[in-house]
């Protein structure tokens, strides 16, 4: 009864004590400080969505062939060179980028299952995806001062909306949507992250990654907070207040066929606002606030936010739009 293997089978145990949650731990940490977030798609159906993909595909087909149909109508169209349809453009110009943003990391997820990103794709995604949305939201507003002054000053339209005009207002946009959203992506670089490495959405969003970082994000919350309230918070209440001086205008004429005439001439807007902003402050309040919220919804929303703007805007403006429709008409039927 020699004590030696009681003795090496100790030491082996111990040993395997020792370095197997070694082991673990280095492959967990090596894991954690990957170089890569994991994108979702639809928590729950993961295995529908190969079928899920096909109308997805659809919609991005759609969307990308309606607003290149708006873009090359309103450039080929003299008629069309007014400031109504010229804003039109800029809203499909950005509802096309929008798309674009997305197309790749969705339909990568949905049909081949590829979740990964790189930590620099993702920061150059979301500062895209934020861009754009936020130079909608600026070219809604336009939109709504278009509206204004049709209604409002019909007599002075063609002297305030002149061509230098709409293309100061379209390069003010963009130069606010770039100079608030560039200093995300290297905010969000500086960042270690170590812990989960999973984001909800099928894209990158900067209020999601930001909370995978294992360090104060105070600075990027606050910020975060101040850029929707300068963009989207102010935006919408310009709109609002456009809409109820367009609403008094309207209400002091006398004609009844007038003033439904006038009133039509904006239902293709509101459609668009109301598309654009409500998911957006929907997500954006689930996203502040909403912890307890289903994981479901939060999905559902980010793709509503992002899939269906882009997806409806050409067709409401098509259908509402008489010079358009006419147009499209003529160029599918010929």
């Amino acid at each position: 009864m020699s004590p030696e293997p009681c003795a090496r089978g100790t030491c082996y145990k111990a040993w395997n004590f020792w370095i197997q949650p070694c082991s673990l731990r280095s492959l967990e940490n090596s894991s954690s400080m990957s170089s890569t977030f994991l994108l979702s798609g639809i928590p729950g159906l993961e295995h529908m969505h190969t079928w899920i993909s096909i109308p997805l595909c659809f919609i991005y087909i759609v969307s990308i062939l309606d607003n290149c149909t708006i873009i090359l109508i309103i450039k080929t169209e003299p008629s069309l060179h007014e400031p109504m349809h010229l804003f039109l453009s800029m809203l499909a110009l950005t509802d096309l980028g929008l798309s674009l943003c997305t197309l790749p990391t969705v339909l990568g997820i949905f049909w081949v299952g590829a979740r990964d990103i790189g930590h620099d794709a993702c920061f150059v995604q979301l500062f895209f995806i934020h861009c754009l949305s936020f130079l909608e939201s600026s070219v809604l507003l336009s939109m709504a001062f278009d509206s204004f002054v049709a209604i409002c000053r019909p007599l002075h339209y063609a002297s305030i909306l002149t061509n230098t005009v709409i293309g100061r207002i379209g390069l003010a946009s963009l130069g606010r949507s770039v100079a608030l959203i560039i200093p995300l992506p290297f905010m969000l670089k500086r960042f270690p992250y170590c812990g989960s490495r999973v984001l909800s959405h099928s894209y990158c969003l900067h209020q999601e990654v930001m909370k995978l970082a294992c360090a104060d994000i105070r600075a990027n919350s606050i910020y975060g907070m101040f850029v929707i309230v300068s963009t989207v918070g102010m935006d919408s209440l310009l709109i609002l207040f456009s809409y109820a001086l367009i609403l008094r205008t309207v209400l002091s004429i006398a004609s009844r066929a007038k003033r439904l005439k006038a009133l039509n001439t904006c239902v293709s807007h509101i459609c668009a606002v109301l598309l654009f902003y409500t998911p957006m402050i929907g997500l954006s309040v689930i996203h502040c606030f909403g912890k307890q919220a289903p994981h479901l919804l939060q999905v559902i929303l980010g793709f509503v936010y992002l899939l269906f703007p882009p997806l409806m805007n050409p067709i409401i403006y098509s259908v509402k739009t008489k010079q358009i429709r006419d147009r499209v008409t003529h160029t599918f039927c010929s």
